[in-house]
């Protein structure tokens, strides 16, 4: 990949994921410009959607876990919690696409990257070896109590990104 279609690449899962945080229906906006000439097809955008959350997910556990270490169940939940907030519409679109793949190729695929996520969720919580599959309902009991226990941040009507999120944004892409 060369340096400019890396870069398009992120300009286009930007604006994605802008049109899926404004849409939040869970449906992938396979109508913003660009997406055709970058992804393949419904499973590479879900999964470069889906990494992006990993990423992040990763990255803010790091944080919470630098705020309260001596909690470490209760700093992944807060970690999920604050990236719902950051990321609405990319949790609504893997949320819709784990209960409704678009086809067998889909549900293997997310079937494959929701394993690892509890997985690693339980892993940082303290419940198990990251690469053990035994620690995956550890983290599914870990993701379910994150769900009930979310309260959705409001919309901001005018949400201006800030320098130090333009920063992440592009490091992130």
């Amino acid at each position: 990949m060369t340096w400019t279609s890396y870069h398009n690449r992120g300009e286009v899962l930007r604006a994605v994921i802008a049109a899926v945080d404004e849409r939040r229906d869970g449906r992938l906006p396979m109508d913003v410009d660009g997406v055709s000439d970058t992804f393949a097809n419904e499973l590479d955008l879900l999964g470069a959607l889906q990494l992006r959350w990993h990423t992040t997910f990763s990255g803010r556990i790091e944080r919470e876990l630098d705020l309260q270490p001596m909690d470490l169940e209760g700093a992944v939940i807060a970690a999920w919690h604050a990236v719902c907030d950051e990321l609405p519409g990319v949790r609504a679109v893997l949320d819709h696409y784990m209960q409704n793949p678009a086809d067998e190729r889909m549900a293997q695929a997310f079937g494959k990257a929701v394993a690892k996520e509890r997985m690693f969720m339980a892993a940082m919580a303290g419940r198990g070896a990251p690469q053990d599959q035994l620690t995956a309902p550890a983290g599914a009991r870990i993701e379910a109590a994150a769900r009930a226990s979310y309260v959705p941040a409001p919309r901001r009507a005018s949400e201006r990104p800030t320098l130090l999120g333009r920063i992440r944004a592009a490091l992130a892409a």
